[in-house]
């Protein structure tokens, strides 16, 4: 039987363009086979300069590594922004008020009218349970929130850097605080509003308040910190109350039934006596409270005037008759952290990178002699970051070690699973060459696609060892097994490592939506394998020569013999 051969299969079976493509890959890709043939046997013929060198480059590659920012996940742009504002402890709303529409008018200067989306601001302090619903600690301070409009061009970040240039220009009596105000950051921050908290905690407030000044002064001037907020103050001026409880005895009133009288006249009876009455029609219940009408106290005179009832008494008195009222300066609001009161410094890198800002803050704190009884923590992601690390690395160790033993069982050796890890550390090269070309820090994201770009690694070399073992079992001697090896797996090893890198590309270039969180992923797998590959295909060969050739040398010894 006859069989006549068309011109297309005799040229790879595919006709038209496709054909053409497919045999014009084929011919490059003998000519570079043929190319990295003659490299490979001449770094055959010096394995050991090979494996030296390559090394060499993985240890210097480790030099760049402090260069690299850690960070704990990346940012993403959350479409918002939120901005704490700090006046003067004292100051009135109204004048609070006015620094805030001005606040506003920064904004829309800096952010173009079609891409904001709307500004909510929040000045000052209400009586009563909505209080914990704000940020703010009193009539001084403020929050202003700005929404980008969908499909902005300009990042939130950026925006935020606009905004803040142009207050320190033109306000710089107020302080400022950016945060994303994201779900994403309050989650990472263990609802601490930023990134990182320096705690500064006493049961002395004077103590631990001056120490939190100092700190904060130091902390300002370490390079990569952009803002820094202490919400608490001590000196926000206030009224103490001193009730003379004998005076008050003789009047009938008790020191509860004063407290109350002055509660229900500022505020309502809401707080201390709740009273709801229920509509017997719908069965909605209303909360009832008596109170003040507006504006009735509006100076020191008016609240001396305050009319006090008592149980047992018919007549009302007034509260200077029992009350000394004496100026002072209080704290604006009083924070615990387990059980010890405590001043929050909420400090906001200007960069991505946690390391570095994070490094210069503990050099700060290990030089400064704190007062007695004063203590500093350090809180925020920073703790969940360094965690995460912990867990990572011994991760990475343990996985290693896991398939390690796995190798171990399969080829029944425990030099050659040795001999396949070494395709490990040229990765990580790569990963640090890479993430520093694109200014990416190592975060979680970065992490896991170290994981990822190791286990491909491996997978890569096995099949080069795998094949070298079952050539010289068929008696090829040791060299021309190796290299015959490497030329025949080195095109599964391009296609598997090539699919990967180009279809991780649009990825690592930050294409789409949300695409910031998985870039450093991508980076880290792109820059791993692309390394990697190049040196597997000469580390490999190379390190499993010099391990075997003495065991080829032994046994024609022992055929002469």
């Amino acid at each position: 039987m006859s069989r006549v051969e068309s011109h297309e299969e005799h040229h790879g079976g595919q006709p038209g363009v496709f054909g053409a493509i497919v045999r014009r890959f084929n011919v490059h890709f003998e000519r570079m086979l043929h190319r990295y043939d003659r490299s490979l046997l001449r770094s055959l013929a010096r394995p050991a300069a090979t494996v030296t060198g390559l090394a060499g480059v993985f240890f210097l590659s480790l030099a760049l590594f402090p260069l690299l920012g850690v960070a704990f996940f990346p940012r993403t742009d959350p479409g918002q922004f939120v901005m704490n504002v700090k006046a003067t402890p004292g100051m009135r709303i109204e004048a609070t008020n006015k620094y805030v529409a001005r606040i506003e008018e920064e904004i829309r200067e800096a952010v173009p009218p079609d891409e904001l989306g709307m500004i909510v601001s929040n000045i000052g302090t209400t009586p009563g349970f909505s209080s914990i619903y704000s940020s703010n600690s009193g009539q001084h301070t403020a929050f202003v929130q700005v929404s980008l409009k969908e499909g902005h061009k300009v990042g939130s970040y950026e925006y935020m850097n606009r905004v803040r240039a142009k207050l320190r220009e033109d306000m710089p009596e107020i302080a400022t605080y950016f945060q994303t105000g994201g779900l994403v950051d309050a989650i990472l921050n263990l609802g601490l509003p930023a990134p990182i908290d320096v705690q500064v905690s006493g049961m002395n407030l004077q103590r631990a308040y001056q120490a939190a000044l100092d700190l904060s002064e130091r902390i300002r001037k370490v390079p990569g910190v952009n803002d820094l907020l202490m919400p608490q103050d001590l000196d926000y001026p206030s009224l103490r109350l001193d009730i003379d409880r004998e005076r008050a005895s003789q009047l009938g009133l008790s020191q509860k039934e004063v407290v109350d009288n002055i509660v229900t006249a500022l505020n309502s009876n809401g707080m201390i006596a709740p009273s709801y009455w229920v509509d017997p029609r719908s069965g909605n219940d209303y909360l009832l409270t008596v109170q003040y009408p507006e504006d009735q106290i509006k100076s020191l005179n008016d609240l001396k005037q305050i009319p006090l009832r008592g149980s047992n008494r018919l007549n009302p008195t007034q509260l200077d008759s029992v009350v000394k009222i004496t100026p002072i300066q209080s704290p604006t609001e009083v924070d615990h952290y387990q059980l010890r009161r405590a001043f929050d410094l909420y400090i906001s890198p200007s960069k991505e990178d946690l390391g570095s800002v994070t490094a210069g803050i503990e050099k700060i704190l290990k030089d400064t002699k704190l007062p007695e009884g004063v203590h500093v923590d350090l809180r925020g992601s920073v703790q969940e970051m360094r965690q995460s690390f912990k867990s990572f690395g011994l991760g990475l160790i343990l996985s290693i070690v896991l398939v390690y033993l796995i190798l171990v069982a399969q080829f029944q050796s425990f030099i050659d699973p040795f001999i396949i890890l070494l395709a490990v550390p040229p990765g990580l090269t790569g990963v640090i060459a890479l993430l520093l070309l694109a200014g990416t820090t190592l975060n979680v994201m970065s992490l896991m696609g170290v994981v990822m770009m190791a286990g491909i690694v491996v997978s890569n070399s096995i099949l080069i060892v795998e094949f070298t073992r079952t050539l010289r079992q068929q008696g090829t001697p040791i060299r021309q097994a190796v290299a015959k090896a490497c030329r025949v797996r080195l095109r599964p090893v391009l296609m598997t490592s090539l699919a990967t890198i180009l279809g991780l590309i649009p990825m690592a270039l930050k294409l789409g939506t949300g695409a910031e969180a998985y870039a450093p992923l991508a980076q880290a797998i792109i820059g791993g394998l692309t390394v990697s590959v190049l040196a597997t295909i000469y580390l490999v060969p190379a390190a499993y020569l010099i391990v075997h050739r003495n065991e080829e040398q032994s046994t024609q010894q022992e055929v002469h013999s």
